[in-house]
């Protein structure tokens, strides 16, 4: 039995009162928690607040759109990890592009891998003064580990325009192999997003005999039809390889406490769907 965390409405109503009272100026958060408080707080509650900084999890357009409607603020995402302490890229005031995770900071250098079936970008590597000087393994007490040649290896796919704006388009293994092509999963969620903006969304993959991996959505949407995906796909010029096959509606898409998506769950709970409908 797995037991899932979720971040509670009472929390998306305390926060935004702290944040009032405190006359804060700066606050962090991930997606999910920012449009919950979007969602439940007042237009006032963030009054004084002057910079929004998201990352953990991609920033949904609709979440970005409430924000700079209700309260005129923008998020600025940004983008790191625990071994580089912790940040690689962020948007600033005075570098912004929506969508992107911002300019790598000073002083980290970085090179894309080219990943097989996969067209843009590639896998990130980094080096700079932030990167770990390595891992203590239970396997080898007292050694530290270094990344070879100190470059760490982000497990990400990204992509660097010309101007230096950073995009990830999802983890190495955020990935699925249908029918011979690489599809990116983070890519479909966001197309899931766009077709139903209020609601949660995880997409897994899972084994598939004729096709290698299907993908499967997991949506809170009571009623998500697959033709409305279909039609976002087609608008936007998305392969219909994007497309899940099946569509699981449930009460509450698994979170973590930090409120990103427990995939580990989701992939489970829809691996215990499927082996229901053999």
């Amino acid at each position: 039995m797995r037991t899932f965390l979720y971040p509670s409405p009472l929390h998306y109503r305390i926060v935004p009162a702290l944040v009032y009272d405190t006359n804060a100026t700066i606050l962090f958060g991930t997606d999910t928690f920012l449009a919950g408080y979007a969602r439940l707080s007042h237009a006032y509650d963030f009054f004084n607040v002057r910079y929004v900084f998201a990352g953990a999890e991609k920033v949904k357009d609709e979440t970005r759109r409430v924000w700079s409607e209700k309260f005129g603020l923008r998020i600025l995402e940004g983008y790191g990890a625990t071994e580089t302490a912790p940040v690689l890229a962020v948007n600033t005031p005075m570098h912004f592009r929506a969508g992107t995770v911002g300019r790598l900071v000073p002083g980290v250098t970085a090179r894309l891998e080219p990943v097989p079936g996969v067209e843009q970008g590639g896998r990130l590597y980094v080096t700079g003064p932030n990167v770990m000087l390595g891992y203590l393994r239970a396997g080898a007490p007292g050694e530290l580990q270094a990344p070879p040649e100190g470059e760490y290896d982000t497990g990400d796919i990204v992509d660097i325009d010309a101007s230096g704006f950073v995009t990830i388009l999802g983890r190495a293994k955020r990935f699925a192999k249908i029918a011979g092509e690489m599809v990116s999963l983070t890519a479909v969620e966001d197309l899931a997003a766009r077709t139903w903006p209020d609601h949660a969304h995880a997409v897994v993959s899972l084994p598939d005999a004729r096709k290698g991996e299907q993908l499967v959505l997991i949506t809170d949407h009571p009623d998500a039809p697959r033709e409305a995906l279909s039609s976002t796909a087609r608008a936007t010029g998305a392969s219909e390889l994007m497309v899940p096959r099946q569509i699981l509606s449930v009460n509450a898409v698994p979170l973590l406490g930090t409120g990103k998506i427990d995939y580990p769950a989701a992939t489970e709970l829809a691996a215990e769907r499927a082996m229901a409908r053999i």
